[in-house]
């Protein structure tokens, strides 16, 4: 591959890549329908096609058995519980994932995790070293394979329920013949009861059983010429680059009055004024004061919030997201892509469509190429006034061990990483 020029690199490879997809997991409900599920057919969850109505667990809590000694691993591997406040673990975990956690279908990027944006994601108050599970190899102890968990509280309907969201579930590209993933799984669920937790929530792009909520992804172009050349978008007919600069262009600066990045002192503010906005959403986060701090205090190249403050010193808004670089790959020109994410917003005096217009003019004063957002919470009312694009990319979210009707996106008010 690397004897071919540069700009053939790409196709070659996005070839390679597609062809060694083979048989993926479901990315449609039909095909869910005829896929057997050996694993999650043995976990609390509901079945495929199952008409939900009732609200409540799966498995109730008494029944609920606790196993004390760890899953069994394939030989000549080991449990490992990770310290992430350790920069060398820390290291060990960010190459793992940049390695092999996330790439784009076609192989031509793929995210790069920084320590400080796994520390927020990772640490929030309360947060548990038991659940940052690793697998090793035993003889020269390589980081292979992980599992994380943090606690959260969630609303889903009228419940409030204690929960671990799991995320960032790895295995090494050559070990994933030797289902890992499932002892990851299954090794994650008993830590988690082990602290009386019984509940969960995590999201993937595949189909799995049962979605309580499926969002598509949308993109806002920031950076147009950029987004063409690396393949991340395309021209459509009759558009030409220059078209496209045009239609994508942006104010020099926010329109809101009052907009500033959000300090420490404003936490009970920001707090409650998510927590009043969010009601009106069936599926949920309850933060804290410690927990909105920690969400949604700025940090560089990690998250940013702005809040409005009206001249009598009263918070009436707030917009935030964070941010992601991916690695482009062999590509002539380009190096990385940086994407900011819709993360939590409340609107009380200045309209949604305006502030989301401020959070695209931020973004990309901070050097974003493209923004994008899920069709959660109010936002599909206005993405495509804001000119941005649907997705071929679905998130689907689960609920573990809990059972409540199906969502529209719109009924979900929690954003998940």
């Amino acid at each position: 591959l690397d004897a071919l020029p540069e700009s053939k690199q790409q196709e070659v490879q996005r070839a390679l890549h597609l062809f060694s997809l083979g048989q993926g997991p479901p990315r449609s409900l039909s095909e869910a329908r005829r896929h057997t599920y050996r694993f999650w057919d043995t976990q609390p969850v509901p079945k495929i096609g199952e008409e939900i109505r009732e609200h409540g667990p799966v498995l109730e809590q008494e029944r609920c058995v606790v196993r004390e000694e760890p899953f069994s691993l394939p030989e000549a591997f080991s449990w490992a519980t990770l310290d992430l406040q350790d920069p060398t673990q820390l290291e060990e975990l960010c190459v793992l994932l940049n390695e092999n956690y996330v790439e784009e279908d076609d192989n031509t990027m793929r995210f790069v995790y920084t320590p400080h944006f796994l520390l927020w994601a990772l640490c929030p108050p309360g947060w548990q070293s038991k659940w940052y599970c690793g697998v090793r190899v035993s003889s020269n102890q390589k980081l292979v394979g992980f599992i994380s968990a943090i606690p959260s509280t969630v609303q889903a309907y009228d419940t409030k329920l204690r929960m671990a969201e799991v995320n960032f579930l790895c295995v090494h590209r050559k070990l994933r013949s030797k289902r890992v993933a499932p002892v990851l799984c299954r090794e994650m669920s008993r830590r988690v009861m082990q602290q009386r937790v019984f509940q969960g929530l995590y999201s993937t792009s595949a189909v799995l059983p049962t979605p309580t909520a499926t969002c598509r992804y949308w993109h806002r172009s920031l950076n147009p010429r950029k987004l063409i050349e690396v393949n991340f978008s395309s021209l459509g007919r009759n558009m030409t680059v220059q078209r496209a600069l045009k239609l994508n262009r942006l104010p020099q600066a926010p329109k809101t009055p009052g907009l500033r990045p959000m300090r420490e002192a404003d936490g009970p503010g920001v707090q409650a004024l998510l927590e009043e906005y969010l009601k009106r959403f069936q599926l949920r986060p309850s933060f804290d004061q410690q927990e909105a701090l920690h969400w949604l205090l700025p940090r560089e190249d990690v998250i940013d919030t702005y809040v409005v403050e009206s001249p009598e010193g009263v918070l009436s808004d707030l917009l935030s997201f964070y941010t992601l670089t991916s690695e482009v790959l062999n590509h002539p020109v380009h190096r990385s892509l940086k994407a900011a994410f819709c993360f939590y917003y409340a609107h009380t005096a200045t309209p949604l469509a305006q502030l989301m217009e401020d959070a695209l003019v931020l973004a990309k004063a901070k050097g974003c190429d493209v923004f994008s957002a899920l069709d959660v919470m109010e936002n599909r009312s206005v993405l495509e006034q804001l000119k941005f694009s649907a997705a071929d990319t679905h998130l689907h979210y689960y609920l573990y061990n809990w059972r409540c009707p199906t969502l529209g996106a719109d009924k979900v008010g929690l954003v998940l990483k």
